[in-house]
């Protein structure tokens, strides 16, 4: 099973991307193919789909899918490798998925999950809701109070999209450390200030 994408330009002086030109390994039960100018995988977490970026070529073949570059130059490289990673990324989401977890550290700050919405309770005067994403699962360790959250889904830009989107409804304080952060997030605080000098 074959698959490409063309440009107009003959290729001249190819360089590839380091990164780029390692073929990608299609796991057991995961398939891949380019629609169009779409790239889709499907796997046992689902199916995605991403544009393929210009001036690439695309083969899947033998369970690797092979991408290098139709023109010459930096560019071309730049290109490879960039489509290289995304579907890499792709490629790993759709057969084992990506997993984020969140710290709400803070008195009375705490996480619950109602349906497919997030509720907060970080200090402000209202809880903050905020809805998942179609694919992303949520959930709060019955053991850890409402003070860890789990996130989970197959796209990897969706991911991180959503756990910086929480983080930054209270980041980490520099003085107490109070705020979501990213588990095992190390954060630099910073010394109180003294209320008066010392004789």
């Amino acid at each position: 099973m074959a698959a490409a994408t063309t440009t107009a330009a003959a290729p001249t002086d190819i360089r590839l991307s380091r990164t780029g030109k390692r073929p990608i390994d299609l796991p057991k039960g995961v398939s891949a193919k380019v629609a169009g100018d779409k790239f889709e995988v499907t796997g046992p977490k689902g199916t995605l789909s991403r544009p393929v970026p210009p001036n690439v070529k695309i083969t899947i073949d033998a369970g690797k899918v092979t991408i290098v570059p139709t023109i010459g130059g930096r560019d071309g490289a730049r290109y490879q490798g960039l489509a290289r990673a995304v579907f890499a990324a792709m490629t790993k989401g759709a057969a084992e998925g990506y997993t984020k977890e969140l710290e709400l550290v803070g008195t009375g700050y705490r996480a619950e999950i109602k349906g497919q919405t997030l509720h907060l309770t970080l200090g402000f005067s209202h809880p903050v809701a905020l809805p998942l994403p179609k694919g992303v699962t949520g959930t709060v360790p019955p053991e850890s109070k409402g003070t860890q959250l789990i996130l989970v889904g197959n796209d990897k830009e969706v991911m991180g999209q959503l756990a910086a989107k929480i983080r930054d409804i209270r980041p980490p304080e520099p003085y107490g450390g109070k705020g979501v952060r990213y588990k095992g997030e190390k954060v630099r605080q910073k010394a109180g200030k003294s209320g008066g000098k010392g004789k």
